[in-house]
């Protein structure tokens, strides 16, 4: 029987941590590559760990991993063979779990605060495509074949002991089943967030309406909490006011900055505001959002302050 991680927070928000791949571009790293993030894993795992302590220091409760385009398939790109590739993909949990026990040493770290969590990532299938198709959904594979691509990853992941699999940016309802089946089958341990990407107030990437594909999951108690993420924040309050009225399930969201990113350039345009950010998020929280941080673009400085008024 799994345990539920959130357990511990009891009725009180967490607070989830922010980008991962725009913060190791601010720190000098090229990710203009097909891993993405993953590259980084290879090349200078130490800069991977320091933004997760950054994120726990500027309050996250949860750190995710630098896996979400880590896969057998895209590592086997890069000339690495299974076991190389698992080792990156527990490296990847490895790294949040000492950042995580680093942080937590300093009893000055527990006033107010719980043992953080680490959420092992798991993108979606587009991801390791590597050409935008995670915003589509549109990969045209069947439900059987999406649980045998998630299959090996997600044990590969698990294998380094997680607190739970964060599985994010779904773009289709069929992979959102396709993940619940196989945990249900295979990994009956284990717990998991999943978390779609929607393209306006009411639909997912690929057009199939958030209600329809959340229903779905209330038969999987694994599932220990729905959401989306990497959408834009003006799509939230109602996408959270759906969820809300859909499942009992706690809910997530950790939305883009608001910045616009352009699929053809592969740059983002715009500008970002922390305060503005945490403002926008106590409107997450009243449409019911227990867990919130921010995806793409966001920073530990966006962290900060939604911590800041989440704990005030």
């Amino acid at each position: 029987m799994f345990a539920n991680p959130f357990a511990r927070f009891q009725d009180t928000p967490v607070v989830l941590d922010g980008a991962m791949a725009s913060e190791l571009e601010r720190r000098g790293c090229d990710l203009n590559d097909a891993l993405w993030s993953a590259r980084v894993l290879i090349e200078q795992p130490e800069l991977i760990r320091q933004v997760h302590f950054d994120y726990f220091v500027a309050g996250a409760d949860v750190a995710t991993t630098a896996s979400y385009q880590a896969s057998f398939s895209g590592f086997a790109k890069r000339g690495l063979d299974e076991a190389a590739a698992a080792e990156l993909m527990q490296r990847s949990v490895q790294l949040a779990q000492q950042a995580r026990d680093e942080f937590w040493a300093d009893a000055a770290n527990h006033a107010g605060r719980q043992q953080p969590l680490v959420a092992a990532s798991v993108g979606p299938y587009g991801a390791m495509l590597a050409d935008g198709s995670e915003y589509r959904g549109d990969y045209g594979r069947s439900e059987t074949e999406l649980m045998d691509f998630h299959r090996p990853r997600i044990a590969a992941l698990l294998a380094a002991a997680p607190d739970l699999l964060a599985c994010e940016t779904i773009p289709c309802a069929v992979e959102a089943r396709a993940i619940a089946r196989v945990l249900q089958q295979d990994f009956p341990q284990a717990a998991a967030w999943i978390s779609f990407s929607c393209r306006d107030d009411a639909n997912l990437s690929d057009g199939t309406p958030l209600l329809a594909a959340v229903a779905e999951l209330e038969a999987y108690p694994q599932i220990v909490a729905v959401g989306v993420n990497c959408t834009a924040p003006r799509h939230i309050v109602p996408l959270l006011q759906t969820l809300a009225a859909q499942t009992g399930k706690r809910l997530l969201t950790y939305p883009n900055s608001g910045e616009a990113y352009d699929a053809v350039t592969k740059t983002w345009h715009g500008s970002s505001d922390p305060m503005a950010f945490a403002e926008a998020a106590r409107q997450w929280r009243l449409a019911g959002a227990s867990c919130i941080g921010g995806c793409c673009r966001t920073s530990p400085d966006d962290i900060r302050a939604l911590a800041g008024w989440l704990r005030g």
